[in-house]
């Protein structure tokens, strides 16, 4: 199963895609995931322009509830020798919910190995499930399978506060190859990284998304390595670099969240 077909994508026109929003797309609040908004718009430019991305970032504007129909629009602003640069817009009827602005194209010149270096952690099969509260059933997060490669479970968060490095080992149970689309998906689960250094169960919505390619290669599990940053003002900030099983780097993810404690 690849990305498109893991969103449920179909081309309408040589400019416009669609899909519904459906329970494996979802937050637990009921509306797109914000990983998932930002891998519809590089399924769309990636086939547009035919070209791999290279970055890409989203900008969020308003929500896409449960079952809406979304459209994705794409236009291939700069089309040059290797790079396009390239912007899609997402739709709930004539409502923009997000833009994703993005650079796409192939080169040359390469470093054989990473200059990071891939956190120590035990394969995934040794790792433990990541077992999720039951206010996150019937989401995306029962569609994705996660383990606990560093830091806490969230039945071990008691208000002490713990280290700002996690890291999560994830696939989809159907299996698909690495691709933009599908790092963005993992990617956004640096929105959960505040819980650990917090030492308190939290709520991330995301204001942005974006998502910068390394490497793709064939890899079954990828390890969301997530950096916490700062939290100031309700909003924090992280980056979760993003390895395959031979820890060769696939790409880094981003984002800043509004935060706030999570009441149950």
């Amino acid at each position: 199963m690849d990305a498109k077909t893991f969103m449920g994508m179909s081309r309408i026109d040589d400019d416009t895609w669609g899909f519904e929003v459906t329970e494996r797309l979802i937050t637990p609040g009921k509306f797109l995931f914000g990983g998932c908004g930002l891998a519809s718009g590089l399924v769309a430019l990636e086939e547009a322009s035919g070209r791999p991305t290279i970055w890409a970032t989203a900008q969020y504007l308003s929500y896409a509830p449960l079952g809406a129909d979304v459209t994705v629009k794409t236009d291939l602003c700069v089309v040059g020798g290797h790079v396009t640069q390239a912007r899609s817009t997402t739709y709930v009827e004539d409502r923009e919910v997000l833009t994703v602005n993005a650079a796409l194209g192939t080169g040359t010149l390469s470093s054989p190995n990473p200059w990071v270096t891939m956190a120590q952690v035990r394969d995934p099969l040794d790792c433990p499930r990541r077992i999720m509260p039951r206010r996150f059933d019937h989401s995306i997060f029962d569609h994705v399978e996660t383990r606990v490669a560093l830091g806490r479970p969230y039945d071990e968060i008691d208000g002490t506060p713990g280290s700002p490095v996690t890291a999560l080992w994830a696939r989809v149970p159907d299996h698909f190859e690495p691709s933009a689309a599908t790092l963005a998906i993992f990617g956004d689960f640096v929105s959960g990284g505040m819980t650990s250094p917090l030492g308190h169960n939290t709520m991330g919505r995301s204001l942005d998304n974006t998502i910068r390619i390394a490497s793709l290669e064939p890899t079954e599990w990828v390890l969301c390595e997530i950096h916490m940053h700062a939290l100031a003002g309700g909003f924090g900030q992280g980056t979760a670099y993003l390895w395959s099983q031979s820890g060769m780097l696939l790409g880094t993810a981003s984002q800043s969240i509004a935060a706030k404690l999570w009441q149950d």
